[in-house]
């Protein structure tokens, strides 16, 4: 996968571990399937617009704070 998609996992384990949530409390608030979490920090999958708002959301945070620089 792309180093952005990378970059991005990153950011987003490193604010909801900031936040003390499990993958799995993290997939119930963003309403996603807890299976696609683990691969979105690695990476491995790319997400749309509304799945970075929806997990920005549930991380009580701004989208840009997630994206990388």
């Amino acid at each position: 996968m792309s180093s952005i998609a990378k970059r991005l996992g990153k950011k987003i384990k490193l604010a909801r571990v900031e936040k003390d949530m499990s993958q799995s409390n993290l997939a119930n608030e963003a309403d996603i399937d807890s299976s696609h979490i683990g691969k979105i920090e690695r990476g491995e999958l790319n997400i749309t617009v509304i799945t970075l708002y929806r997990l920005a959301e549930a991380l009580g945070c701004s989208p840009s704070v997630l994206l990388p620089e």
